[in-house]
């Protein structure tokens, strides 16, 4: 995994050098710098816009009930894309540009979601026995709830 890992980063890395120079000798240096610059910023407005209405979309399936897996998804997606558009170059600008496509993101998600197999464990909520002892399941019926007070006799 390592070496894949390896890989990936160093031909993405060459890859925009390359790319930046080759811009750089057709444009001059400050307008790609500029360039490089704007498409973050452009690309953080939008990545924004999207998460909120991802948040939406998660809150809204919440209150329904459903599992939001294919939001939750698309929500790393974004920050995915946040990151590859921050990262100077044109490559990862284009790679996150891709990414911010609700279409293509919507057909990773569902990829990912069909390949992805779910344990019950994994489904649970609240706390299972074997973490801390706690869980929705076991409860005490022994206890009872209440406030007190302490008051002090030598009033």
């Amino acid at each position: 995994m390592f070496t894949k890992l390896f890989i990936l980063f160093t031909t993405v890395s060459l890859l925009e050098i390359f790319v930046l120079v080759k811009v750089g000798n057709f444009l001059g240096a400050w307008p790609t710098v500029s360039l490089v610059v704007v498409t973050a910023l452009i690309g953080s407005a939008l990545v924004r816009s999207q998460g909120l209405q991802l948040l939406q979309q998660l809150q809204q399936r919440i209150a329904k009930g459903e599992m939001p897996g294919q939001q939750l998804i698309e929500g790393i997606m974004l920050i995915t894309t946040g990151v590859l558009l921050v990262t100077p170059g044109f490559v990862t600008d284009l790679c996150g540009l891709l990414l911010l496509q609700p279409a293509i993101r919507g057909a990773i998600a569902k990829t990912i979601l069909a390949n992805v197999k779910f344990s019950p464990a994994t489904m649970s909520s609240g706390f299972s026995p074997s973490h801390s002892g706690f869980s929705k399941n076991n409860i005490d019926n022994d206890v009872i709830e209440g406030e007190f007070e302490r008051k002090d006799d030598n009033k």
